[in-house]
């Protein structure tokens, strides 16, 4: 489903610049309320400089925010952090989404929701909730998540979710040391009834990069959950709808991040920035406008960040001349910044990238060793390892 067009033109070449090409409204927008998260995992996608919650976007900010996106046209609303259940105004931002005409998915980690406070969150209009799992069974699970207990109390969420008739998605966030409990989670995930599994495996950016050596998966490993995916979908078609993504270490090509840099979706940080994605303040030297400064369809069309990478005039060779550029707009920026240094280089995911065999070399590297123990974070700022 692609995004209603409107009269605006990309930005290709430069900053602020139009550019030929166009570009319509963001289908969808991640709302992400807060970096606090009682969970420790390391492979977590936010940024390494957290958001404290006294910057935080106050419950009238946000509702502000939903009305000017119903008012560009944006369809969907998806609820994220941290974990968004840390947030008091939870379910009053869930109504008012719902009162504005927004779809709204709460993306959680579910330890810290009731079923009082589900109830609440369906009957503001909720429209959908998807819960990520560590692992399909509890010691691993709890082990990976940093918080004990963590994974009976998911479990038990999703029940809720189901018995509400609420749709519910699980994510199912891979890496080298839970690969092997794949098929019991794909399998979890028919017992609870879910609608959908996401085989995330982890994209090394962020606190996800320092834990890199920890998280790397084995080509074996790779190749046989390839097989186990294409064997469930076979298997459970029409049952569970199953989204797969392989690491990009060991892809050829690389993914289509967001549909194409500020193209089809933007992420709203804690502090009101807006991001063509959650990871994009990784990359230095870009600065982001705020909600609290200017109105969101302003910054959607004329943000000097959101059009940097816009279309394909920007890219450098081998991206320029690429019969692929306008299926995968040079792939994840984040991910050229943080291996190559420089965000408008290729990404080395892909194989025509000269870095490409180096990543895949790192990548079997790294997963030959020995996994170091994961280094955890918290909201705190310090680290723990174990």
């Amino acid at each position: 489903m692609s995004a209603p067009e409107d009269d605006f033109r990309l930005v290709g070449a430069g900053a602020g610049e139009r550019a030929e090409g166009s570009y319509g409204i963001p289908l969808a927008v991640l709302a992400e309320l807060t970096h606090r998260c009682p969970l420790q995992c390391p492979y977590c996608s936010n940024p390494l400089d957290l958001e404290a919650a006294g910057r935080e976007l106050d419950t009238a900010e946000w509702q502000r925010v939903m009305t000017e996106l119903a008012e560009m046209g944006v369809l969907q609303i998806h609820f994220s952090g941290g974990e968004p259940a840390v947030r008091k105004d939870l379910a009053a931002l869930v109504r008012h989404a719902t009162e504005v005409g927004l779809y709204s998915n709460l993306i959680t980690s579910a330890v810290m929701l009731s079923r009082d406070r589900l109830h609440a969150l369906a009957d503001a209009g909720l429209c959908h909730v998807q819960i990520s799992f560590q692992a399909a069974t509890a010691p691993l699970a709890d082990r990976v998540g940093g918080f004990r207990n963590g994974h009976a109390r998911k479990i038990e969420v999703a029940g809720w979710v189901r018995a509400l008739d609420l749709p519910l998605t699980v994510n199912a966030v891979m890496h080298r040391q839970n690969l092997h409990e794949l098929r019991a989670m794909i399998d979890m995930a028919v017992a609870l009834d879910a609608d959908r599994i996401e085989v995330a495996n982890v994209q090394y950016y962020g606190w996800a990069l320092r834990n890199r050596q920890a998280l790397m998966p084995t080509l074996e490993q790779l190749e046989e959950t390839t097989r186990i995916v294409e064997e469930a979908r076979a298997r459970l078609q029409g049952v569970l709808e199953i989204d797969y993504v392989i690491p990009d270490y060991y892809a050829l090509r690389p993914k289509q991040c967001m549909g194409g840099w500020g193209r089809q979706f933007f992420n709203i940080s804690p502090s009101g920035k807006v991001l063509p994605c959650h990871a994009a303040e990784t990359i230095t030297g870009l600065e982001f406008d705020s909600v609290r400064d200017r109105p969101l369809a302003w910054i959607w069309h004329h943000s000097e960040a959101l059009n940097r990478y816009r279309g394909t005039g920007w890219m450098k060779e081998p991206c320029r001349s690429c019969a692929h550029k306008e299926a995968d707009f040079g792939g994840c920026r984040c991910q050229a910044f943080a291996l190559t240094g420089d965000a408008a280089n290729t990404d080395p995911a892909c194989a025509l990238s000269p870095r490409h065999e180096d990543l895949f070399r790192l990548a079997l590297a790294e997963s030959a060793q020995e996994p170091p123990r994961f280094l955890y974070r918290n909201f705190s700022g310090g680290t723990v390892e174990a």
